[in-house]
């Protein structure tokens, strides 16, 4: 697992960038994966919020960044 980064409206969500392609976003209190982001074809470096909490860019070595509505 690489960068994680909290989100600002909700402080208990944590994305995580992975070497298995994926992103998943962690339950902080409980320490439970809520759900796993897959679209990336290389490994997943980097994870960022916009300032508002709504929408996750995730990058990856497949020289994509996506942009998930997680509102």
């Amino acid at each position: 697992t690489g960068p994680g980064t909290i989100n600002p409206n909700a402080t208990l969500l944590l994305p995580s960038a992975s070497f298995d392609l994926t992103v998943r976003l962690w339950d902080v209190e409980r320490g439970v994966c809520q759900n796993i982001l897959v679209k990336h074809s290389e490994l997943v470096y980097s994870v960022a919020f916009s300032p508002d909490g709504r929408l996750l860019a995730t990058g990856s070595f497949d020289k994509a960044i996506y942009i998930w509505d997680i509102a």
